[in-house]
């Protein structure tokens, strides 16, 4: 495991430092990346992807689980660093951005588990990217900042609740597992993180259409305090209120995803 002081060598030795245009916040804590990976319940005979390896803190106690492990980092100073920390594990890292990669060719069709410290200006994106098109991944626990992690697991009438809180009921369960202290962090960043527990379900929260759910979801929340007749006056007939049982004078944050599955839906079968 790596400590605070080894990943400042290493760094040194290569010439880097944290780059903050890619969100870099390196673990340097062996107890909180040990602990990571017990509440991620991987091992032998898992799959195991980490998207933003970073300098391998995580990944190496991902690989003491017995798991297999294929680490994903886009900044290719880190990798050469990733190669030099992994040698001997059995890692296979993978140089490429997780929002751009291929993923059907690094995970074919294997059924896999996301565990990951995700780089802070992407987690958001990125989680709604795998949900939507990366099926492999059946389950995911990654550490974000706090505040990402309450949008991800916001529930319906919290200030939390978002657009991206819909679209991971659609496809998941979700929960905040745990939360971990900015002080493990190399650099130290300015907020706390949470760790997040996403459970994809075996179908989707409700038969709507994906994609026409989620672009009535972003149209409504794009003016959230509005109640639905006003954010969704452009895009929704009165009378679909009615073919759906919801009441236009709700505003978006009251719906749950089953609600803004009936309306999509109506939506869909209106004339």
């Amino acid at each position: 495991m790596l400590s605070r002081a080894r990943i400042d060598e290493l760094l040194a030795e290569h010439g880097l430092a944290p780059r903050r245009d890619l969100g870099q916040n390196f673990v340097g804590d062996p107890n909180t990346v040990r602990r990571i990976a017990r509440l991620a319940g991987v091992g032998a005979g898992d799959r195991v992807v980490e998207i933003g390896a970073g300098v391998g803190s995580l990944t190496l106690a991902l690989a003491e689980t017995g798991a297999t492990v294929t680490a994903i980092e886009v900044d290719r100073g880190l990798v050469r660093v990733l190669h030099e920390v992994l040698a001997g594990t059995g890692v296979r890292i993978v140089e490429g951005d997780a929002l751009r990669l291929d993923w059907p060719s690094v995970l074919g069709d294997d059924r896999w588990r996301l565990v990951a410290n995700l780089p802070y200006n992407v987690a958001t994106p990125l989680v709604a990217d795998l949900l939507d098109g990366v099926a492999q991944i059946e389950r995911m626990m990654v550490m974000v900042q706090r505040e990402v992690g309450e949008r991800l697991c916001a529930a319906p009438r919290t200030s939390a609740y978002g657009a991206v809180s819909v679209k991971v009921a659609f496809w998941a369960t979700a929960r905040v597992v745990g939360l971990v202290p900015a002080s493990v962090f190399v650099p130290r960043p300015n907020v706390e993180s949470a760790l997040v527990e996403i459970v994809r379900r075996p179908s989707p929260a409700t038969d709507a259409p994906p994609g026409d759910l989620f672009r009535l979801v972003r149209t409504a929340f794009g003016q959230r305090r509005k109640m639905l007749r006003r954010s969704l006056a452009n895009v929704v007939a009165s009378a679909t209120f009615v073919d759906a049982g919801i009441d236009p004078t709700r505003r978006p944050e009251e719906l749950d995803v089953a609600d803004w599955g009936r309306l999509t839906n109506a939506h869909i079968a209106a004339p």
